[in-house]
Formats: structure tokens, C-alpha cells, sequence
């Protein structure tokens, strides 16, 4: 059982207490993961702020989605594939890529597929990605700019991830139609 509080506008610290506005202008609500991170104002600030720069990169909606749930799949994040799921939705995302993501099975275009074989190798190489491999990237139609917004698109789902494995985060009732396990 984890020890950490789902904060809420009242129980926040003060300094928390604006960002927890700005989630409930944002999502309508106070996500639980953003209620765990309350518990520390600078790293719900940090995550809300990556969360606006990687929405502002140069992917498209489909290319966020990609490298969102890459990631969220490959950490096994038990909260956050069930709610990138639902804003994959609310996104309008194809169904056919957001079942392809979930279930790791391939993408149904050669140039995402690259994207997630990318992002694989960002995570699981800790950013070391051969001359090739690269290369096969910039092949399939991408930029260095793109390989610097994986890592941005990383250093927002680390922060997520990790924080909901550390908590144990209840997903939200609105996800929970999308909840999820390693296959």
C-alpha cells in the first residue's frame, strides 16, 4: 500500500495549490498522479511544464501518442498506458495504433514504427543509439530536432512513470475502461 497522499486544493502545500488549478482547467479534474506530485510543488511544476513543452514539439498528435505510450509500455506504468489511452482517444488517435501500442505489435505505418523503434532504444540504451540506427531514423523522414524531442518526451515519462510506480497511483475512474497489463 503506499504511504503517499492524494492531495487535493485543500490539503496541498500552498505552493502546489496553483498547479492543481491549472490541472483542473487542463483535464477538468485533479489526475491522481498530479495529486501524488503535489506533494512536492517544483516536481508537479517540472511535469506540467514538460508536458507543454512536449506537446509544443515538432510531432504530430500521432507522433506524441507513439512516444508517450512507448514508453509508458516498455516502464510497465500501470497508470499512465490506461490514461494515455484515453487522451489518445480524446485525441482522436486511429484505434488501430493505439491497440498497436498497447500491445506492442507493429504500427501500421513504417515511419511510427521507426519512432518507436527509436524511443525503445532511447530507454533501453540510456540515449546511446548507433550511426546506423540513426540513420535509419533521418531514412524514414525525421530530424535531429525530433531525436532531441524524444528525449524530451522521455524526461516527462520518466518523471511520470517512476513517481507512479513509487505511489502506487490509483488510476483515475476515467481510465480505468483502459486499464492495462504487460502481456
Amino acid at each position: 500500500m503506499s504511504s503517499f497522499e492524494l492531495h487535493t486544493s485543500a490539503t496541498a502545500p500552498q505552493a502546489a495549490k496553483p498547479l492543481l488549478e491549472q490541472s483542473v482547467k487542463s483535464f477538468g479534474m485533479i489526475p491522481n498522479l498530479h495529486a501524488v506530485m503535489a506533494e512536492s510543488p517544483q516536481a508537479l511544476e517540472a511535469y506540467q511544464q514538460l508536458h507543454a513543452l512536449f506537446m509544443q514539439s515538432s510531432f504530430d498528435k500521432e507522433e506524441l501518442t507513439v512516444v508517450w505510450q512507448t514508453i509508458n509500455v516498455e516502464h510497465q506504468c500501470h497508470y499512465c498506458v490506461p490514461a494515455h489511452t484515453a487522451i489518445a482517444h480524446s485525441m482522436k488517435i486511429d484505434e488501430g495504433i493505439i491497440t498497436a501500442l498497447r500491445d506492442e505489435s507493429p504500427l501500421p505505418s513504417d515511419k511510427l514504427e521507426t519512432l518507436r523503434q527509436t524511443t525503445l532504444l532511447m530507454v533501453r540504451n540510456r540515449g546511446v543509439i548507433d550511426a546506423a540506427d540513426i540513420e535509419k531514423f533521418y531514412a524514414a523522414g525525421y530530424q535531429k530536432k525530433h531525436l532531441l524531442d524524444i528525449v524530451l518526451g522521455l524526461s516527462q515519462k520518466v518523471m511520470s512513470n517512476y513517481v507512479n510506480h513509487l505511489a502506487q497511483t490509483p488510476v483515475d475512474e476515467p481510465f480505468q475502461a483502459f486499464s492495462w497489463q504487460k502481456q
